[in-house]
């Protein structure tokens, strides 16, 4: 509709003074024609947007010149007060700031349109954890979100997870910290590494660590004032572009299994599911007892072991022999529990 055009592009133009007709077309989705010809309809309805040529010319708005938020169709407000998420803003130690935003913000809304708002908060809640499991904020996620906020340079310190079964490694990065992400209850930092060779045509490399695995963070030696965040950047993008390589750079330890039918497939509800893709590429026809075997990537041998005991006899792990090792001594430990008569008087 148009009208919610001509909302958005006024508050586009205050939040970004001297917006060129490119920019705004390009955010509207519209031609270059049709935001002048919006700009002057927003003159018609009374606001002073006006636009300038030269160096700093674009679109502005005179200064202390504000839209108002009484404007907002009741959906509108709806689906702002359905942005937050509960966990991530008490994780990020934001949940104060955002109660008082809110009540802010219904203060200065409409009678009708506040209703609406409160509305969708009674009807919809998102819990982001996964189930049974008790979400843990990382120790050091609020001091790390500071240093996103603020572009402010870290030396961080975290546990890479071994090879092949062996412990986590201490590792120390210069981080420029672009942002965090939180996905399935676990959060992310996204940074570029500026002393790594480069992915792009910038110097330094980006990265993407488990929060929970930072052990320690400090400011970087040497680093004065902020550092200069790339433009180009968006989170977003980058996450989406970036994350199925990262799920599957997690996967550093392989471990061959052979699988009955059953076992097959239940793999996808234990197993993440870019470990599934790539074994299933892997796996051999079936033998006469209608078995598959597979080579599957996992987090490490630990987690492997965690991931695979949930599928019970409708797997056998072949390699690595640890890990097999393994498996035999919860089988023989099982066989002794359940294998043993049981006593007279609990029958």
């Amino acid at each position: 509709m148009r009208a919610a055009r001509l909302i958005r592009m006024a508050f586009l133009v205050q939040s970004n003074p001297g917006v060129t007709a490119a920019t705004l077309a390009r955010e509207l989705e519209v031609s270059e024609r049709t935001v002048i010809r919006d700009a002057q309809a927003l003159q018609e309805a009374g606001v002073p947007v006006r636009s300038e040529r030269g160096r700093v010319g674009g679109y502005h708005l005179p200064p202390g010149y504000r839209t108002r938020l009484t404007t907002l169709h009741p959906t509108e407000a709806e689906t702002l007060f359905l942005s937050g998420v509960p966990t991530a803003l008490r994780d990020l130690g934001l949940s104060d700031a955002a109660s008082a935003a809110r009540l802010k913000l219904t203060a200065t809304l409409l009678p009708s349109v506040r209703t609406a708002a409160e509305s969708s908060v009674r009807r919809f809640h998102l819990d982001a954890p996964a189930w049974f499991r008790e979400p843990e904020a990382p120790r050091l996620l609020p001091e790390l979100a500071r240093a996103v906020w603020s572009d402010r340079t870290v030396e961080l310190t975290y546990a890479r997870p071994g090879r092949d079964g062996a412990p986590p490694a201490a590792v120390t990065r210069v981080v420029e910290p672009y942002g965090v992400v939180l996905k399935a209850g676990v959060w992310y930092l996204v940074g570029r590494v500026p002393d790594e060779p480069a992915d792009r045509d910038r110097d330094g490399a980006w990265r993407t660590y488990r929060v929970d695995r930072v052990t320690a963070l400090a400011a970087a030696p040497g680093a004065d004032g902020p550092f200069v965040r790339d433009p180009a950047f968006d989170l977003a993008a980058h996450w989406e572009a970036h994350s199925a390589g990262f799920a599957r750079a997690l996967l550093r330890a392989r471990v061959a299994v052979r699988l009955t039918a059953s076992g097959l497939r239940r793999l996808p509800a234990v197993v993440d599911e870019a470990a599934v893709e790539e074994a299933l590429a892997s796996a051999t026809a079936p033998d006469a007892a209608g078995r598959v075997t597979l080579d599957l990537p996992a987090e490490s041998d630990e987690v492997a072991f965690d991931q695979l005991s949930r599928l019970g006899a409708e797997v056998e792990v072949l390699a690595p022999a640890g890990l097999r090792a393994r498996f035999r001594e919860r089988a023989s430990a099982l066989a002794a529990l359940y294998g043993a008569p049981e006593p007279e008087d609990q029958r």
